[in-house]
């Protein structure tokens, strides 16, 4: 019977082919609206959860707060309290340095270049890991004796150079107060995708390179801030605990109070943004789901219609022995396999947009398929809601008057 039903609605769709397709827009357009709002969302938070995890989930930094009013030589931190903490916190810490960062005019032969100049430990590379291309990581005696050694990013190396075979290759730059000659001894790698360098504020024409962080950093400097990283693997709850001491420890040791630090914690932005995300994509998927009611209040419009133009067809079925029930399934299978098939299209319209959107953009698209599966599912009991008055209209008219009916 079921199979018949469906014969019968097939049928009935062909047949009015341009109403259908008419009908249908509401639902094709909620839909398709409804998934790719929600897959953009998901496709949101994970370039987010990707940016934050290329940057270190459980990095954070740790500074004197800038509603201190009064600013005091000792709330500076040394190179002793970066080996203190090491020493108080073992492999609580999984890395830890001053942050050192500067921006530079470089010099390669009769070139000038800006750079972004990193200082960073030996140990930098197991919280955040690099493909190497050529030549190595920095090692424990680069560190240590301040060896002016460097390391260029792929395209740092193509825009100093004009190739990536740099290995061995010198270049100037003044830091750490000093006019210095580099050698590059690694190449590298990071893949980032168009909206995460838009994000990120990557330039491919500001070089990228790291050094040495005791070139930045040197015995008696005063560092504003240091960066360090949590045990890998550690959650949130894990890092908050840890900042939380960091931060009790500083007070005690420069005479603060807790209040006076001031600790960004990747972890707590990144759950943040997610939230964000989440809510913006919830909201906004709310509004496209109004499309779906426009959508089930079409259905029913021309369900209307069609049971109207239809009278006599029922009161031929009904003649011939049909009953209620028969008519109202009927008229339900119409209007579901109606609403049905426009959430289809829906679909199939979303889910191309958002991969082309996907390649246009380098981007890893997330579409995940118990969306779809709910989308389809949810449009055809639109599609049942919406057509079950007109079905029951249907089902009980009377077979004398629908005989009669011209």
């Amino acid at each position: 019977m079921l199979i018949e039903n469906m014969k019968m609605a097939i049928n009935s769709l062909r047949a009015n082919k341009l109403r259908s397709i008419l009908t249908m827009l509401g639902i094709i357009i909620g839909i398709g609206s409804v998934i790719s709002i929600v897959s953009l969302g998901d496709t949101m938070r994970k370039v987010f959860s990707d940016i934050y995890k290329n940057v270190g989930e459980t990095q954070a930094f740790i500074m004197l707060s800038y509603t201190v009013d009064e600013v005091r030589s000792s709330d500076s931190f040394s190179l002793d309290d970066i080996d203190k903490l090491k020493q108080i916190f073992g492999d609580r810490l999984a890395y830890i340095d001053a942050g050192s960062q500067s921006r530079v005019d470089v010099k390669i032969g009769r070139k000038k270049q800006k750079a972004d100049f990193s200082g960073v430990d030996y140990n930098y590379e197991t919280v955040q890991p690099v493909n190497m291309l050529s030549g190595r990581y920095l090692n424990k005696k680069d560190v240590q004796e301040t060896r002016n050694v460097a390391m260029l990013k792929d395209s740092t190396a193509r825009l100093f150079f004009g190739t990536e075979n740099a290995v061995g290759k010198t270049f100037r730059a003044e830091v750490g107060g000093e006019n210095r000659t580099f050698q590059v001894i690694g190449v590298y790698h990071k893949d980032e995708s168009a909206i995460q360098k838009v994000l990120t504020q990557t330039n491919d024409s500001i070089g990228e390179v790291i050094i040495p962080w005791t070139i930045l950093a040197h015995e008696g400097d005063e560092l504003p801030s240091l960066r360090y990283f949590g045990r890998l693997g550690m959650n949130k709850s894990e890092m908050d605990q840890l900042n939380t001491e960091i931060k009790g420890y500083f007070s005690r040791t420069k005479n603060r109070n807790p209040e006076d630090w001031q600790i960004v914690s990747l972890k707590t932005q990144m759950g943040q943004v997610d939230s964000v995300m989440g809510g913006i994509s919830a909201a906004v998927g709310g509004i496209a789901a109004i499309s779906l009611l426009v959508g089930g209040i079409g259905i029913m419009n021309i369900m209307l219609v069609s049971v109207t133009e239809r009278t006599r067809e029922i009161g031929i079925r009904k003649a011939l022995g049909a009953s209620t029930r028969d008519i109202l399934i009927q008229f339900l299978t119409e209007s579901a396999l109606l609403s049905a098939l426009g959430g289809l299209i829906g679909v199939l319209l979303a889910v191309g947009l958002v991969s082309l959107g996907g390649a246009i953009f380098n981007l890893q698209v997330v579409i995940k398929p118990i969306i779809i599966v709910i989308a389809v599912a949810f449009s055809a009991v639109v599609g049942v809601f919406f057509g079950l008055y007109p079905a029951n209209r249907a089902a009980n008219e009377d077979p004398i008057v629908a005989l009669r009916y011209e």
